[in-house]
């Protein structure tokens, strides 16, 4: 049995008027340009199946401005101040993306982050095992027993202990950790960078060396056995793409300090209650 597909959509020039209002006329091209503004998420449906909707709501907006006019409210202070800041709200929004895609950070700037931030960079490769426990929000493997913090405790030293006599981590992850996602991997959890795992997690794995295994560490998930196969730092060139993105707000920010500065910004000081200058 075959479902029928939904007929496509017809497609017109750009330059196609499509929405007449009075003297109001839109073109595909506009028409997709509004579709452009939308939350991410209503786009879609917009450009599909949704696309009539979209219109008729737009014909609305458009008669009841009409009438708006007719009625002269646009010629109320209350309406003209209104409008006048959603307009430059929308400017100024659309300004600060053009300022966030413009500006550039400074190498000597992305250096001196990195230096003093260097730690943030390290990254691990490795791998647990996690043996859960009551209040654990990983669900309890088909066949296993919701064990206490005690009985999680002391399964965690069992299975540390075979490891230490010379067991193989990835075979017993496998069989006993309760990260099934990982266990199925042998326990890896590939490479992770600072703050990517949860704090005790995280304060654990980034003082071990390479081949150490450590004692039960708990979290909120149960006790972990962490073993981390290799450490490394990312260099300068290859931290320096996010570097870049994480220092570009704070550049546009300053860019946009710099206007202010120049843009004659002059508030009273009565009505503000600023002392006098």
């Amino acid at each position: 049995m075959t479902t029928e597909k939904a007929p496509a959509l017809p497609t017109v020039p750009p330059e196609k008027v499509i929405i007449t209002v009075g003297d109001t006329k839109i073109t595909a091209a506009q028409f997709n340009q509004i579709i452009d503004s939308l939350p991410p998420q209503s786009q879609v449906a917009a450009r599909g199946a949704g696309r009539k909707q979209t219109a008729d709501n737009l014909v609305r907006i458009l008669v009841l401005s009409e009438e708006g006019r007719r009625r002269k409210l646009n010629e109320n202070p209350a309406y003209q101040i209104q409008s006048m800041l959603q307009n430059a709200n929308l400017l100024a929004s659309r300004t600060f993306e053009a300022i966030n895609q413009e500006v550039t950070v400074p190498e000597e700037e992305m250096r001196k982050y990195y230096e003093a931030h260097k730690a943030e960079y390290d990254q691990l490769r490795g791998g647990h095992i996690l043996i859960r426990m009551q209040g654990s929000p990983v669900p309890v493997r088909p066949g296993q027993k919701d064990l206490t913090e005690a009985e999680a405790l002391a399964k965690a030293e069992e299975v540390r202990k075979k490891l230490v006599a010379g067991e193989g981590f990835a075979a017993l992850a496998i069989q006993e950790s309760d990260d099934t996602q990982s266990g199925s991997k042998g326990g890896s959890l590939g490479t992770f960078r600072r703050n990517q795992m949860v704090p005790a997690f995280d304060e654990v794995a980034f003082k071990l060396a390479p081949g150490e295994l450590s004692q039960p560490v708990k979290t909120q998930f149960g006790y972990h056995l962490i073993k981390i196969e290799s450490q490394e730092n990312w260099s300068f060139e290859e931290a320096k793409p996010e570097l870049e993105r994480r220092l570009k707000p704070e550049a546009a920010m300053k860019v946009m300090q710099d206007l202010e500065k120049k843009g004659n910004v002059a508030l009273d000081p009565e009505f503000f209650s600023l002392p006098k200058q």
